[in-house]
């Protein structure tokens, strides 16, 4: 989950917020983090506990409605991917210097090739272990470059100069919103671990994907606080990419290049696997060749980007939609809990449930103004 959630979106979102809001935004990260940890863990706890995966849950408690969240999800899937898709392209043209369009479809036939080798599971999971690492570890190099105005920021995410209703929407569905927060979940029954048993184990797992990502993010807000209170505004077309080249010259910008494509190519693979999770169980032939699917599901990605282009544009939008969903798809995780035989007799605690309602009010409610804010203004 945490691989998954750090992805160019994640960079960019947290990039541009980050110069609007300043030191504020901390508090956006911090608000963030709260609604996050009341949707993972009453999704995960429903998922695990069932043994069922999420759009099973959504048809037990009312036939057709699985096949609405599958469509959602995926829907979410495809905006996250494009968005993916995007960022290796604006990666290797840092890299290389080729075009954005080249430089996507390479990164696309690499992911497609990397669903094609043999022992999947054990090289995915070793492949996003190993690009966690170096994402978190180049980053905090280019902090300490930046020299952010470390107590300011502190000070400003507990009161906060102003606020952002959309950067709260756009960071949690960057986070936990569409796919993402399932991906852990459908992993953990993939692997057996479900049952209330595993709930101590589940919890905990929720709960460090959650802490690892926002601090990655809390770094990077740090490191574009640092560059933006030198003056420095960032370049509109590849925000992040500014803060790397400002703090660090021409080495950081290589970095961010390597930053960027390894979080961007492991999105596309999270997205992609968690998407066909949602679908593969159709009565749709093509769909049970799950390497044929995913494949199509990259290219379908590859192709889109190549016909919109405006990277940034949707790398922030993918947010936004996916916090969309992420209400309503915790509204039924947490009515399927009460109404679904195999979660009824299970005690869910009251705090987490009551939690997740709030979550639900809180971000639906968000979403709707984010949305009236960003189009109907």
């Amino acid at each position: 989950m945490a691989n998954s959630s750090i992805g160019p979106g994640f960079l960019t979102q947290t990039s541009v917020y980050t110069e609007q809001l300043l030191t504020s935004f901390g508090f956006v990260i911090l608000i963030s983090i709260l609604l996050d940890f009341g949707a993972q863990i009453n999704i995960w706890r429903a998922i695990t506990l069932s043994g069922m995966r999420a759009q099973e849950i959504a048809n037990q408690l009312l036939p057709g409605l699985g096949h609405i969240l599958s469509l959602s999800v995926v829907l979410g899937g495809f905006a996250f991917n494009i968005g993916n898709i995007a960022g290796c392209g604006l990666a290797l043209n840092l890299l290389t210097g080729i075009s954005f369009a080249k430089g996507a479809m390479l990164s696309g036939v690499i992911a497609i090739l990397i669903f094609w080798i043999d022992e999947i599971g054990k090289m995915l999971d070793r492949l996003t272990k190993i690009l966690g690492i170096v994402k978190i570890s180049l980053t905090l190099l280019i902090v300490y470059a930046a020299n952010p105005p470390i107590l300011s920021a502190v000070q400003h995410s507990f009161v906060p100069e102003q606020i952002s209703l959309l950067a709260i929407v756009t960071i949690v569905g960057g986070t936990v919103g569409g796919y993402i927060t399932f991906s852990g979940a459908h992993r953990l029954v993939d692997a057996g671990m479900v049952g209330p048993e595993h709930i101590p184990f589940v919890t905990k797992s929720a709960s460090r994907g959650i802490l690892i990502s926002s601090f990655m993010r809390f770094i990077l807000f740090l490191a574009v606080v640092g560059v933006v209170s030198q003056g420095v505004h960032l370049d509109k077309n590849n925000p992040a990419a500014t803060v790397f080249e400002t703090a660090g010259g021409r080495w950081g910008l290589f970095v961010f290049g390597i930053v960027l494509w390894s979080a961007a190519i492991s999105s596309v693979i999270g997205a992609s696997y968690t998407s066909y999770s949602f679908i593969k169980k159709l009565d749709i032939p093509f769909l049970h060749h799950e390497r044929y699917a995913i494949s199509g599901f990259i290219l379908i990605s590859t192709c889109l980007f190549v016909w919109i282009g405006k990277p940034k544009e949707l790398l922030l939008y993918a947010g936004l939609i996916n916090g969309f969903i992420l209400p309503f798809a915790l509204a039924i995780m947490l009515i399927a809990s009460r109404k679904i035989p195999v979660l009824k007799q299970y005690k869910y605690p009251l705090w987490i449930e009551a939690a997740g309602w709030l979550v639900v009010l809180l971000m639906g409610s968000m979403s709707v103004y984010a949305l009236v804010d960003t189009f109907l203004k």
